[in-house]
């Protein structure tokens, strides 16, 4: 192995939090050979260390272990590729450069292009002479996973990988350069290029480093995958998943920020000095939220498209800018190097006076009489006389065409009054022909907010702030951009959204970083506290909380931006109430950024605990009537989502959703009238911890919900309270005191008790699952222990006072109270009221803690009660009302109809009719052929016919422009491959609001009532 150069070691071991860092003592480095090294070379000889080679495969191997031994050879053959050409890169770039005389670059040049190459290269080395070994044996014990966990868990790996990610973007930079100012250098990397047998670039071989820890984790996860319970290598594959996700994670977001770093450095070299703007980039203060090339439109008054330009739109943390984009050099070097455009600044503006505007929202987004609108790009400026009443800013006149048809609408249903007045009868002028007119004009109506909904998928519309006119009266102007996708817009809306809310005086700062140099300023991903609201409407009682769960439900009513600044769509039900007196259910509604109260009502006793129930999966539903061998008029549907609720004098309650009317489905008391402390659930049972130490398993009933009538199944786990459950694939566990009771889910019987912790007064509260650990929090202590979910090892153990410390110097005596994992982070609530993230893997490894994480420095004034994730994922269809999903074919324009074969293909162009036509003759209708445009079904045409339209009464034509959107059942077929969006919010409850940042104009400690506080993360794309 290798040992470090104490001479040197403080010149080059480089901080990795720090891509100017790496820069700098790179640079900085003198031009010798022998100052590149951090690290003594050691020379690996392919005579006397050969490459591993798996063997022939022995006879009587189960399916598993012939899997493991393929994956173990994609694992020696992916190291021997990528060793290769780590080799490549040195024999083939590095010595002929370092050697070629004149020099084509320098040696220092040479030394940050391949700094840390070298030593990438030794660790690798390493690496396949241990894997030589564990190779050879293989046969015998089938063991990789701890040479994984030996291998990578060094510090000195991460290091010179940390060097290496954080140098990778100014090396590609002096690559560059010497492109476009060395022909000679160019010429070397196209021969390069040409003589090796692949044709891969030097960026292509260079780039391998970064892209290495996420090829070993894709081939552990399979071989996990295939690694059966109670395998000697099961935990050791764990244990080297962690490692690897780990250290990937770490290198990941220090190429974030070198990246971040890299897009500010070239949008600074492009603002002139003396600018406010350089100033402000040049403050370090900024956070590189988002940046993106997008496609800016200017439209004229009649809505036609002048012209489009493609722009690159940075998102900081407090402002927004616009830059032209310039890419000069030399197009041929493209392929060999990745060219960064050189940016001309166009505009910027402070984010709060940024507004996203939809189209149809135009009045509502701005104060038309004060307000001045003028069309960015546009030379002429628009009167206020002209602009106050119309913005031609998108698609052509789309909300003014569906004002129109409502008017139109107002006008035909007058018409029909008229028409029901009538003494006579009359075959043409009667009441069936005007309500047809009337459904018609509805559903041109709908077709039109389509179009709207349309235009508005991929339109990011921002109404910015300008110079005053003469007057005085401020001018705005009007910028439309079209994103790339559907998704992209929703990312900018939400971005902006969370973006603004963290400039709020809570969010500034909201978290504080425990590292070394003791700095508040926290990652860009950090959740943003949204909002604090009561937890309960009634002030009259003193009302203490209880639980919480969220009933996540989609909304087709909420637009793309009600989609992105919404907090996760469904309703947030809270439970508390007085000890010993009643309790009282608060129901909030999530579908907007602040939640509001929907539903309040009072219950028998204090509320302890609530377990939502979603309905069955279809593949659940599937499998029970493949089951179920009744016929299906005998069969129970499967019950709506319910929410159970345990009360303080043993009641169960059982309530049905708030769409279906929050209706008590059930209720029935434990036995002995036991206190419900906590409740889960099973695809079988309902499992209710009791006071009394026993937990009772409630069946269900033919109709799908829980038997709460028949007497439950009693397990005794102790003697003390059941504190909290915790369901584990087949399993439950059930905490006692100091012990947790590993129960089977079907049986139902017992399998093995363990200890959790040493001290039999410390009785384990909280149980919560991560990868294949589980976290416990204790009654008293301030630690938190992780136990392996199929061995139930002790593997680690954490005092969370460690981190409270910096909020509340001194204070020790510090008691967790509440526990939840969301996307790869530990939420931690003590009874101080502080919240303390710690970062856990997020794949099937151990969630181990590795960092030291963030304190939020917003909390309450007692301990947190609760801490629960709401989350709902939603895709661009939900934008879509549930009729448009109908399946069947809808009325059909002029014109044959399309083949069923292909449904998607849209109509030619010279059978589309345009606009509207309203038609009127005195005859009947109901002989004419053809699909009658109309609200109701036509019965199919028989074969043979064809479907031309003729002339007939009440009958509305209309067409849209776009082919898409004409058919609304219809799918669109760029809209075929849609990606899932995840909303999560995390929600904590307690005594109070208390901000902890001692600089802070808020009060320390304000509104005693129970709050809510609700914390945003960014969308999930």
């Amino acid at each position: 192995m290798w040992r470090k150069r104490g001479s040197i070691e403080n010149d080059y071991i480089i901080s990795s939090s720090s891509s100017s860092s790496s820069s700098s003592s790179v640079s900085a480095s003198g031009d010798s050979e022998e100052e590149d090294m951090g690290f003594l070379e050691v020379t690996v000889s392919d005579m006397k260390h050969p490459p591993p080679e798996l063997g022939p495969m022995p006879d009587g191997l189960s399916p598993q272990q012939v899997v493991r031994r393929h994956i173990l050879g994609s694992i020696v053959q992916s190291e021997r590729s990528y060793v290769d050409s780590l080799k490549r890169i040195l024999q083939d770039y590095r010595h002929p450069l370092m050697e070629m005389e004149p020099k084509a670059l320098s040696a220092r040049k040479c030394q940050v292009v391949f700094f840390r190459l070298k030593e990438i290269l030794h660790c690798h080395s390493m690496f396949q002479i241990a894997l030589f070994s564990r190779v050879a044996e293989w046969d015998a014990t089938e063991k990789i996973g701890d040479l994984f966990v030996a291998s990578f868990s060094k510090s000195m790996v991460l290091d010179v990988y940390s060097d290496y990610v954080n140098n990778f973007t100014n090396a590609m930079s002096v690559i560059k350069k010497a492109c476009l100012t060395k022909p000679v250098f160019l010429e070397f990397l196209k021969k390069r290029q040409m003589a090796s047998p692949d044709r891969v670039t030097l960026y292509g071989l260079m780039v391998k480093p970064i892209q290495r820890f996420p090829q070993f984790i894709l081939l552990l996860q399979d071989m996990l995958k295939n690694t059966p319970k109670g395998h000697p290598d099961r935990l050791s594959l764990q244990l080297a998943l962690t490692e690897l996700e780990t250290l990937a994670e770490k290198l990941n977001e220090q190429k974030r920020v070198a990246d971040q770093m890299a897009e500010i450095q070239q949008l600074i070299r492009s603002v002139s000095d003396r600018s406010s703007l350089n100033k402000l980039l040049n403050s370090g203060q900024h956070q590189l939220l988002l940046c993106e090339t997008l496609t800016e439109t200017v439209y004229g008054d009649r809505g036609q498209l002048i012209k489009s330009k493609e722009r690159k739109v940075f998102l900081l943390n407090d402002m927004l800018v616009c830059a032209n984009i310039n890419f000069k050099g030399q197009l041929e070097i493209s392929s060999l190097v990745p060219l960064g455009p050189k940016y001309v600044v166009k505009w910027n503006t402070a984010l709060p006076q940024v507004q996203v505007v939809e189209v149809g929202q135009e009045n509502s987004a701005y104060d038309k009489d004060s307000v001045v609108i003028q069309n960015a790009g546009a030379k002429k400026h628009v009167s206020a006389s002209q602009s106050s009443n119309k913005v031609y800013l998108g698609p052509p006149r789309l909300f003014q065409e569906l004002q129109d048809l409502q008017k139109d609408l107002a006008v035909v249903e007058q018409i029909t009054l008229l028409i029901s007045t009538l003494h006579g009868t009359y075959q043409n002028l009667n009441m069936t022909v005007a309500q047809d007119w009337c459904l018609a004009l509805q559903r041109m109506m709908r077709v039109k907010e389509e179009e709207i909904h349309s235009a508005n998928k991929c339109r990011l519309r921002l109404l910015l702030p300008g110079k005053t006119d003469k007057s005085g009266r401020p001018i705005s102007f009007m910028v439309v951009f079209i994103t790339p996708n559907p998704l992209s817009k929703i990312s900018w809306v939400n971005r902006l959204h969370l973006a603004k809310i963290g400039l709020r005086e809570e969010n500034q700062p909201g978290w504080l970083c425990p590292d070394e140099d003791k700095k508040s300023k926290a990652p860009f991903w950090c959740p943003i506290l949204a909002c604090r609201i009561p937890a309960f409407s009634s002030n009259a009682l003193d009302l203490q909380l209880g639980a919480v769960v969220h009933n996540p439900v989609q909304s087709s009513l909420l637009g793309f931006s009600a989609v992105s600044t919404s907090l996760p769509q469904g309703y947030l039900w809270v439970g508390g109430g007085q000890e010993g007196a009643g309790g009282q259910v608060e129901i909030f509604s999530l579908n907007r950024s602040v939640p509001r109260t929907v539903k309040s009502f009072p219950v028998a006793s204090q509320v302890l605990c609530m377990e939502y129930i979603p309905e069955k999966s279809k593949e659940e539903q599937e499998q029970g009537e493949a089951e179920d061998l009744r016929t299906a008029a005998d069969r129970p549907s499967a019950p709506h989502p319910t929410i159970c609720l345990g009360l303080q004098d043993g009641s169960i309650l059982v309530y049905g959703s708030v769409d279906t009317g929050t209706q008590c489905l059930l209720t029935c008391r434990s036995p002995g009238r036991q206190p419900v402390l906590c409740l889960k659930h099973s695809p079988e049972y309902l499992f209710a911890g009791l006071q009394n130490g026993t937990v009772a398993a409630y069946a269900r009933n033919d109709g799908g919900l829980w038997d709460l009538e028949a007497q439950p199944t009693y397990l005794e786990v102790g003697t003390g309270p059941v504190r909290t459950l915790l369901t584990l694939d087949d399993t439950v566990w059930a905490s006692c005191a100091n012990q947790v009771t590993v129960l089977d889910a079907a049986s139902l019987q017992a399998q093995q008790t363990f200890e959790a912790h040493p001290d039999e007064d410390a009785s384990v509260t909280h149980m919560i699952k991560a990868g294949s650990g589980v976290w416990m929090a204790f009654s008293s202590g301030s630690s938190i222990r992780l136990f392996h979910t199929e061995t139930l090892e002790h593997l680690q153990e954490i005092n969370i006072a460690t981190r409270t410390t910096f909020v509340l110097p001194g204070q020790k005596n510090v008691r967790v109270t509440s526990l939840l994992i969301c996307q790869g982070l530990l939420w931690v609530g003590t009874d101080q009221g502080i919240i303390v993230l710690l970062p856990v893997p997020r794949l099937e490894g151990i969630p181990k803690i590795t960092g030291k994480g963030m304190v939020s420095l917003n909390g309450h004034c007692g301990p947190v009660e609760f801490l629960a994730v709401a989350v709902s994922t939603l895709a661009p269809d939900v934008l879509k009302s549930d009729k448009e999903e109908e399946g069947g074919p809808e009325e059909k324009p002029d014109g044959p109809s399309p083949e069923p074969s292909a449904p998607d293909k849209p109509p030619a162009r010279e059978m589309r009719k345009k606009g509207i036509l309203l038609q009127y003759r005195l005859h009947s209708t109901s002989h004419l052929p053809g699909q009658l445009l109309s609200v109701k079904e036509a019965p199919p045409a028989p074969s043979g016919t064809a479907l031309e339209h003729s002339e007939e009464d009440g009958s509305i034509y209309e067409m849209a422009d776009d082919p898409d959107v004409w058919v609304r059942s219809r799918p669109c077929a760029r809209d075929a491959h849609r990606k899932e969006i995840s909303s999560v919010a995390i929600v904590s409850g307690g005594r109070g609001y208390r901000h902890f940042n001692p600089s802070s104009k808020q009060p320390a400690c304000s509104e005693a009532d129970s709050t809510l506080l609700i914390w945003q993360v960014p969308l999930m794309l």
